[in-house]
This record gives C-alpha cells, sequence and structure tokens, in this order.
C-alpha cells in the first residue's frame, strides 16, 4: 500500500512508535500529514507519547483545548453528565439544554443560540440563517441571496464552505462549487464596501484569520465592517471558533474593538477539548427564521454537549482565562520579537495566539516544527514560513520559556 507522505524510519523512534505509525498510514485515509509523534495521555499544557516522552503542546487541538488538556472540572461535569443522559435528540427536551442555551446566550449578550456539534457544521448553519432572513426579512429576491467572504479564509470543509475558499489545496477536484459567495481581499475594507450590493445578506469574517497565520485586519477594520453591515442591511457574521472564548485576552476578538457582530459562530474550545460541541448566536429577530423541521441535528444540543459547554460558560464568566491569555501573550510576544532577524521575519500576535513567520533563508515552517519536536514542543505550520502558537491558556511562563528557549536555539543553531 502506498502513502502521499515519506514514511521512512527516522532515527531515534522507537517501535512502539512506528507501530502506530504504520497503523494509521496504512488503514486511515491520508487527509493529513501529521508530525511523527503519537500521543497517548495529557494533563494540561502537557502531553505524553507511547514511549513516554513528554511534550509541550503549543497547537492545543487549534484552539479547541484553550483549557487544556484534561482539566479536572470539565472531566467531573463530563464524567456526571455521561451517567445520567447523553443523547436524546431533538425530538425531546432535556434537562441540560435550557440552561446552556440561556448561560451561552448571556456569555455572548445574544436572545438566542442554536447549538450544532462541528465548527463547520455551525458555519454552514449561519449561512443558511442569513440566506433566509435575506428572503424572509430584507426582502431578497428568491435565489439571489450573496454572502461575502474574506480571501485567506478557513472556515470548514465542506463542499459548501469550500466553494469560496481561496486554497487550492481545499478546493481541487471537489467542483461543482455552491454558488452565492463573493470573495474580497482581507482587511480591505475598499473592496469590501464595493462588493456589497441589494442582493448582500452576509458579510462572513474571522476576526483574526488562523490557518492563514493569525492575520490581524488593519486597526479599525472591524468597526468599518460593523457600520458598513449597518448601513447596508446587511448581517455581520463573526466566525470566532478559533479566535473566540479567550484565545486573544478577550471573551471574543470582536471584542478587541468593540464590536458585537449580528451572529457570533462558536465551537473548538466550547467543549472544552471534551466532545465536539459548537453553536451559533444571535437576536431573535435574526434566528427566529428557523422554524420546526427547517434545520437540524441529532446530536446538536444533546445533554452531554449542553452540560460540558454550559461548564465553558462558566469558567470563561470569571474572567480567569481572559486575563492568563493577555498576560501569557504578552510573554511570548516579548521573547519571540527578540528573535526577529536572527531567523524570524515577523511575529503577530494577540493573546496567547502568534504566527512566527521563519526565514526562508533558514528552513520551511514544516521542518522548524520538525526541529522544535526534537526539543519536545508540539506545533504546525500554517501556510508556508508560518509557525502558529496557541498553547492551552492553562500554561505557565516556565512552560513559555522552554517554547521561547527552543525557538532561538533552533534559529541561532
Amino acid at each position: 500500500m502506498t502513502t502521499p507522505h515519506d514514511i521512512t524510519t527516522p532515527a531515534g523512534l522507537d517501535g512502539e512508535t512506528l507501530r502506530h505509525i504504520a497503523l494509521t498510514e496504512d488503514f486511515a485515509a491520508h487527509n493529513y500529514h501529521p508530525l511523527r509523534v503519537v500521543l497517548a495521555t495529557g494533563e494540561g499544557a502537557w502531553v505524553t507519547d507511547v514511549d513516554g516522552r513528554r511534550y509541550l503542546d503549543c497547537l492545543a487541538g487549534y484552539s479547541a483545548l484553550n483549557f487544556g488538556h484534561g482539566h479536572p472540572g470539565l472531566l467531573a461535569r463530563a464524567h456526571e453528565q455521561m451517567s445520567r443522559l447523553t443523547l436524546t435528540s431533538r425530538a425531546f427536551y432535556n434537562d441540560q439544554l435550557g440552561p446552556f442555551a440561556h448561560d451561552l446566550a448571556g456569555l455572548t449578550g445574544k436572545e438566542m443560540v442554536l447549538p450544532m456539534n462541528s465548527g463547520a457544521e455551525a458555519v454552514e448553519t449561519a449561512i443558511k440563517v442569513s440566506r433566509k432572513w435575506g428572503y424572509l426579512v430584507k426582502g431578497v429576491p428568491e435565489n439571489q441571496a450573496t454572502i461575502v467572504a474574506m480571501e485567506g479564509n478557513f472556515h470548514g470543509r465542506t463542499t459548501t464552505i469550500v466553494s469560496f475558499s481561496t486554497d487550492s489545496a481545499a478546493t481541487a477536484f471537489y467542483a461543482p462549487y455552491t454558488p452565492g459567495f463573493k470573495v474580497v481581499p482581507y482587511g480591505d475594507f475598499a473592496a469590501l464596501e464595493e462588493a456589497i450590493d441589494d442582493t448582500t445578506v452576509a458579510v462572513l469574517l474571522e476576526p483574526i484569520q488562523g490557518e492563514s497565520g493569525v492575520i490581524i485586519p488593519p486597526e479599525g477594520y472591524l468597526h468599518e465592517v460593523r457600520a458598513l453591515c449597518n448601513r447596508s442591511e446587511v448581517l455581520m457574521v463573526a466566525d470566532e471558533i478559533q479566535s473566540g472564548l479567550a484565545r486573544t485576552g478577550r471573551t471574543f476578538a470582536c471584542d478587541h474593538e468593540d464590536v458585537v457582530p449580528d451572529i457570533y459562530i462558536l465551537g473548538k474550545a466550547l467543549g472544552g477539548g471534551l466532545y465536539p460541541v459548537s453553536a451559533i448566536a444571535a437576536d431573535g429577530d435574526v434566528l427566529s427564521v428557523i422554524t420546526p423541521g427547517t434545520h437540524g441535528s441529532t446530536f446538536g444540543g444533546n445533554p452531554l454537549a449542553a452540560a460540558i459547554g454550559r461548564e465553558v460558560v462558566s469558567m470563561l464568566k470569571t474572567g480567569e482565562y481572559q486575563e492568563r491569555a493577555t498576560r501569557l501573550g504578552a510573554h511570548l510576544t516579548r521573547g519571540l520579537e527578540g528573535l526577529v532577524g536572527e531567523g524570524v521575519d515577523a511575529v503577530r500576535s494577540r493573546g496567547l495566539w502568534a504566527g512566527v513567520d521563519i526565514s526562508d533563508e533558514l528552513t520551511s515552517g514544516r521542518h522548524f516544527c520538525e526541529q522544535l519536536l526534537e526539543h519536545g514542543i508540539l506545533a504546525k505550520e500554517a501556510h508556508g514560513q508560518t509557525v502558529r502558537l496557541a498553547p492551552p491558556l492553562v500554561a505557565t511562563e516556565e512552560d513559555l520559556d522552554l517554547l521561547i528557549h527552543a525557538f532561538r536555539s533552533i534559529c541561532t543553531g
């Protein structure tokens, strides 16, 4: 059986690691190109592989593990609910969904939430709600609704979502694509303003683009988008799946500009790293377009997901994790910026989230992550030369010093 990846045996890998890699390569589809480490356990910001080696997790499941591996409070709540009731389907009420919806609505400042499972499902839900709102409320002629999205976006992998992706790896050979989308350069307000017309029902954007390498828009951009949507009768839809829930030092990345979108899209950390939980949050004049039978999910809003999600919301209400992201992020940024010109071309950061552009004269982003692995650090390249960092918010300054030291060692030799 052939694979698209180099699976030659590198020095230093033990038999148990190689056995698991071979099993995965032989029997799992090759839709990922993982670093060559096989993880078995995790606690806090640290994980251990099958051969007993420990690593500092600086990816945190693409921000799904904001609260670290095996957070005691989250585990306790999950175990409690698992022993009671895990699934009912939405054919019946359950005693966890209402309290979760109430608390998440309070956290977002919105009137209603619609729970789903994966982030991509939540994005699809926001697209459907936006289109239906456009037809029923704005009055766009049927079948003419358009949504404006951004170049460099990442919102998921469904056929509709990749239809407005600008990443050729995500789109090749999946045509025909879903119509109804316009794509403009991220951060270019003039281009966005020009793209909006009477058929536009929504502007869909990440307040910080994660997959593109932690790309932060120009200061004031989100505020301009909000004002434009207001005067154009267009929904502002913020995908906060990676950027939200304390990652950037505020509950939502939009908070940095005091901007409130019409629809929040949430996922990843909403499940505490234990379970897939996602949702959109909006006011009733938007979500009221969804009526019985017009949208749903067997697992969306199930008791286990709702119990975990409610515990996450409770943790975020304390402000502890927002404060940690701000403080630890400043520490990490200071350490990394000292390497600019010494193997690092640029550092972009917001809270405990950073995109580090590695000089192509030093090495590739992929190879840099492989070298970090040898230093006991888990990270992943974004596109090309960028290494993205998103340690769990439970990491310590001492943990981050290890990360900074590893960067310095690789950059300076």
